[in-house]
This record gives structure tokens, sequence and C-alpha cells, in this order.
């Protein structure tokens, strides 16, 4: 055999391999997700309440995330898992993790209810933090930033929710 034939065999095998590896690779559940909030007044269900803004993208099955913003307690909370924020502090939030699901309430009242990340709504398991605690998680939750209103019963549309506070209404992008 030439050299020349056993280069174009070799060619031909790893290009077989390629091939052999692209269809045996599982395709791509979803197309990432790019989301943007501002949510100024979020509260109901702790003596206290908070501001908080951001977006980032996300992978409705949840994969993959990247998304941060700020974050401000504009009332003292009393309620874990933000007890102790009080007025005024608060810097930044980031993510650790997209959640496939959540049981949620936005009052203490209410009845906690599930809600499923999807390409309208992402549920995250999100890192909170407070000037002074450098990279230092102050706070770890959930949240959740949703297109649709997530609580019919409360006036207004209920965007956004986080883990302890309750929820509140937010001007809210979804795109691909």
């Amino acid at each position: 055999m030439s050299r020349f034939t056993k280069r174009a065999s070799l060619a031909a095998l790893v290009a077989l391999a390629a091939l052999a590896l692209a269809v045996a690779a599982p395709a791509r559940a979803s197309a990432p997700v790019g989301f943007s909030f501002h949510a100024s007044n979020i509260t109901g269900i702790s003596t206290g309440s908070a501001f908080l803004t951001g977006g980032g993208t996300f992978d409705p099955a949840g994969a993959t995330v990247h998304a941060g913003g700020g974050f401000r307690c504009t009332n003292a909370i009393a309620g874990a898992p933000f007890a102790g924020c009080l007025a005024g502090q608060g810097v930044r939030w980031d993510t650790s993790e997209v959640l496939p699901s959540t049981l949620f309430k936005c009052t203490a009242a209410e009845t906690p209810r599930a809600i499923s990340t999807d390409s309208q709504t992402v549920v995250l398991a999100a890192d909170f933090y407070r000037a002074g605690d450098g990279n230092d998680e102050s706070f770890n939750a959930q949240m959740i930033v949703s297109a649709s209103d997530l609580d019919a019963a409360i006036p207004g549309d209920q965007h956004v929710w986080i883990q302890g506070i309750g929820c509140g209404s937010a001007s809210v992008n979804f795109g691909r």
C-alpha cells in the first residue's frame, strides 16, 4: 500500500469517526433564551422589601445560565433567607443554576404553587451579595422571572419572585 493510499485511508477513517461522534451526540434540547427585567418593589411575605434588576441568558432545558444584576433591600427584612438585610444593603446577585421548577407564593397567606422553567419563565438558584462581604454570598435564595403574571389574585402583574420576600411588578423581556 502506498503512502498516499495510507493517508487517504487514515483521512477517511478520521472523517468517519467524526461523523459517528456527531450522530451519537445528543441534540441540543433548546436554544439559549435572553432575558432582562427591572423590579423596583418586591414584597408580600416578610416585613421587608427589595429592588432587583438584571438579566442574562439561560437554557430552558437547564444546562446553562449566565445571569446577574443589581439587588438592594429597600426595607429591613426579618424573614429567612434574607433575615438581617437592612434597608439600603445589597449590591448584586448572580446565579448558581437554572432550576426545572419550584414551589412559590407571593404572600404569606397563600398556599405554595408550582412553576416551571420554560422559554418565558426562568426559575433560578441565586446568590445575593451585600457590600463588605466581598465575593462571599450574603444570602442564597431561589428567584423567578416570568413574562406572565405570577399571581392573578394580586392587583397588577407580578413578574418577579424572591424566596422569603415575595413578588413584584417588573418590566420584563424574553427573547432568543
